[in-house]
């Protein structure tokens, strides 16, 4: 999310769900999304503090950050999904018309939309925020602090064909993104500030994903490890097997290394892996930590020093130093479960905003905040609905 990943399962309903909406698996196919009606135990005046928003099967809950009190109820029909959208007040709600807006200090669903057939993946990166819509293939690069009542300004990049792809746009203006074909994912490729191709790889098997780690390191996931962009060169990070997959990777600018996921069994319905990634974009090395536990695409986050936060199928959050390794301590948030088969049925989300986790507790229709430091929980809200995606703004 942040964000949000391909799971294995999510191949399996393709078929199913190509008739219906399209937010790619990072999302999926759906009937068309309802107009909102507000309904909501709040003024559409009133403003909320740092909201968090949650998806739930027909609609969106916004929440006040600090005591999670439901806010506004917003009804939208078909599955939808959330990202920050990189300023201090607005979501990026992904429907199965296109990228609409979301006014979530405001409590309000806009109507600005990037249209476009299944909306993926949302990149915040050096004060831009990029769209990737599968069903076109086209990228959106605009600046978050032009949201608002309008469409902002944003470039686009078409890509050669639709796929299910990334894009991040460095500092400098370069354009890194994957290439590949709705039946095909190979790699990707670096465009100048004025779209002229630099380099490529195209040794990246169903690449999927991105992070940026420190030094704007750019690492992108393959079936068989990472590839990773740095100062003007691509180089490939191999698994330590032949299949080894790496398609949700979380980073962060405090540390120079990216956490991922590690899927080892090409042939399973549904892996269910028990060890993440550990890729250092300087030393261009992967090391694999087993946490003694599952975990789902939903799992991965940073916390505010750098450290790789995993929320396990045991209920807790495996805290690991990315330097050596090492899981320093567990955090409990709640009980025990299981991932689903259907990548769009709900399980528990961990999203971390600066010093805290949020995470969702759908089994229960709740959601949690907890103090990374201490591991205290700070407050807890029962919903109407069991939650599912979540996200928030962009605190400053």
């Amino acid at each position: 999310m942040k964000h949000v990943a391909r799971p294995r399962a999510a191949a399996a309903v393709t078929a199913l769900l190509a008739t219906s909406v399209a937010l790619t698996a990072c999302g999926g196919d759906k009937e068309p999304a309802a107009r909102k009606t507000d309904r909501a135990p709040s003024s559409s005046a009133a403003q909320v503090k740092d909201p968090i928003v949650t998806t739930y099967d027909g609609g969106l809950y916004i929440l006040d950050g600090a005591t999670l009190k439901l806010a506004k109820d917003i009804p939208l029909e078909g599955f939808n999904r959330v990202n920050p959208a990189g300023s201090d007040r607005h979501v990026m709600v992904s429907t199965s018309t296109g990228f609409r807006v979301m006014d979530a200090v405001g409590q309000k669903l806009t109507d600005v939309e990037f249209e476009g057939s299944k909306p993926g993946h949302v990149v915040r990166h050096a004060g831009k925020t990029i769209l990737f819509t599968d069903g076109t293939g086209e990228v959106s690069i605009f600046d978050p602090k032009d949201l608002g009542g309008t469409k902002p300004k944003s470039e686009t990049y078409k890509s050669a064909a639709p796929h299910h792809g990334v894009a991040i746009q460095l500092a400098n203006g370069e354009l890194v993104t994957t290439l590949g074909t709705e039946e095909k994912r190979v790699g990707i490729a670096v465009l100048s500030k004025d779209r002229k191709e630099i380099t490529r790889s195209e040794e990246c098997p169903g690449v999927h994903g991105e992070a940026a780690a420190q030094g704007e390191a750019v690492v992108i996931g393959c079936e068989d490890g990472v590839l990773v962009y740095k100062d003007g060169a691509i180089k490939k990070v191999k698994s330590p097997a032949a299949y080894g997959r790496i398609g949700n990777q979380a980073g962060s600018d405090e540390s120079p290394i990216v956490l991922g996921d590690y899927k080892k069994d090409k042939d399973a319905e549904l892996e269910r892996p028990e060890q993440v990634s550990l890729i250092n974009t300087e030393t261009n090395k992967m090391q694999l930590v087993g946490i003694g536990t599952s975990y789902t695409f939903r799992s991965l986050a940073r916390g505010p020093h750098g450290e790789a936060l995993v929320l396990g199928t045991d209920g807790k959050i495996h805290v690991i130093d990315p330097e050596n390794g090492k899981v320093t301590k567990k955090i409990p948030a709640l009980g025990s479960w299981q991932e689903p088969l259907d990548w769009q049925q709900t399980r528990p989300t961990l999203f971390v905003r600066d010093h805290t986790a949020y995470v969702s507790d759908p089994s229960n229709k709740k959601l949690l905040a907890i103090d990374i430091e201490s591991g205290k929980q700070l407050a807890s809200t029962e919903l109407p609905k069991a939650p599912n995606e979540l996200s928030g703004v962009k605190q400053h």
